[in-house]
Order: structure tokens, then C-alpha cells, then sequence
């Protein structure tokens, strides 16, 4: 089995990230440090370690939805020292990473797991899933500009995909609104740029769903294990 898919079936990492972490020759097998993405192991008889941590495929796959709170990181290491997703999880045992980001003042369903092929196939561009916010924004929204908005919007060097804004709630005399936002992208503090980019900046942001996956009863900062039809339909997902 190539190295990088090891890696991924061992829920360590997607095997993008894999990769990554061969070129940074944090892996090892049998005691030498591996550097080439083609290398072979033998799973039965190799020991394979990163970071001086052996890993195996023994772990069972963990899928869980947790209500991230404000004010935590989705990254494992932080020059900051700030509170990590990971400290919300630490009863399972298993070793689990979030798909995807949310960045430290957004809230809302975080999805993690230790099966590296579905965060490979989640958070590939070609794969298009839904992530539903509930966004409190400044000012309330025109329809022309959420018509710009849905037809894609230019952010520093790129155009977002076509979304979808609505609003849910909007109060004149306090200056704000409530809209539900619809993207399949994943791009960083996207939603917020999004935003600002037609004038209404981010005063609240909250991801409720993705695809067809939601928080149910979970209450912040707690987590719920995916039942085994949302497993399988996280896997169908084309």
C-alpha cells in the first residue's frame, strides 16, 4: 500500500495532507525517514511512525457533529496558545480531525472523523457540498446586491462560485439582518468576505448544516455520533 494512503487509512490526515506531512519528514518506516510520495509499505509487517508516534489501522472509524463554540481553533497547533476543537472531543479515543475549518469567532457544526478518504473526498473542489450559515450582518441587504452575491463575487484574486443569501429576519431601526447562506466552496473566512465584499460585514456567523447533515438537539459544545444512514450518506455524496 503507498505510504499516503496508509496514512489516510489510518485516519491520520487526507491523503493531500499525507503528503505534506511526508515532504516534511515527520514519517517513518521501520525507524527511517520516508521522502517519496511512491513509497510502499507492507501494513501487516512495517511500522510506520510520525511525528515518533506509531500508527495503525486498528482504530475503528469515528464520525461525529460537534456545535463548535466561538472562540476555539479547527487547527490541531496554535501560535497563540488559543483553545483547540480538539479539547471538546477528548473522551474519544480514537484520533479525529475536523473536515474542513471554521475560523475562531464562527460557531456551528464541525464534522470530524479519522476516515482520511471522506475528508479527501469532502474537502476536494470537485466535490460539491452544500454548507448552510445562519449569518447577522450589518445593514440589510438589497436586492440587487444579493443578486451579485448569488451570481459570484470578486475576492482578491479569485470569484467565488454562485451562492445563495436570503434573509430570514431583518430589523430597520437596529440596522441588521438575518440571512441563511448557501456555498459549496471552502475557502478561508469566505462567507465573511463575501459579505463585506457588498458592503453588509459579518456581525455573527453561525454554519448550520452541511449537505444534508445538521446539529439536531446538539447543544454547544457538545457532539453527537452520525448515525449510520448520515455515515453512508456522507460516503454517496458524488
Amino acid at each position: 500500500m503507498r505510504i499516503n494512503k496508509y496514512i489516510a487509512s489510518c485516519g491520520i490526515a487526507s491523503r493531500r495532507k499525507a503528503e505534506e506531512i511526508i515532504l516534511q519528514k515527520r514519517v517513518k518506516v521501520n525507524g527511517k525517514v520516508v521522502e517519496e510520495l511512491s513509497f510502499n509499505i507492507d501494513e501487516n509487517n512495517d511500522t510506520v511512525e510520525i511525528d515518533g508516534v506509531q500508527i495503525g489501522l486498528d482504530e475503528k472509524e469515528v464520525y461525529i457533529v460537534l456545535n463548535k463554540p466561538e472562540g476555539y481553533i479547527t487547527t490541531v497547533k496554535d501560535q497563540f496558545d488559543r483553545p483547540s476543537v480538539l479539547d471538546l472531543v477528548g473522551d474519544i479515543k480514537e484520533r479525529i480531525y475536523p473536515i474542513g475549518r471554521l475560523d475562531y469567532e464562527t460557531s456551528g457544526l464541525l464534522i470530524l472523523t479519522n476516515d482520511g478518504d471522506l475528508t479527501y473526498k469532502l474537502t476536494h473542489p470537485k466535490h460539491e457540498v452544500d454548507k448552510t450559515y445562519m449569518a447577522i450582518v450589518k445593514g440589510i441587504p438589497t436586492i440587487d446586491e444579493m443578486k451579485k452575491f448569488e451570481e459570484g463575487l470578486y475576492i482578491e484574486d479569485y470569484k467565488t462560485a454562485p451562492a445563495k443569501i436570503r434573509i430570514v429576519k431583518k430589523d430597520e431601526e437596529k440596522n441588521y439582518a438575518i440571512c441563511e447562506i448557501k456555498i459549496h466552496e471552502g475557502r478561508n473566512r469566505q462567507v465573511r468576505k463575501m459579505c463585506r465584499a457588498i458592503e453588509h460585514p459579518v456581525l455573527r456567523l453561525r454554519r448550520v448544516a452541511m449537505g444534508k447533515i445538521t446539529l439536531k438537539e446538539t447543544k454547544v459544545g457538545e457532539y453527537r455520533h452520525l448515525t449510520k444512514e448520515e455515515v453512508e450518506y456522507l460516503k454517496g455524496l458524488r
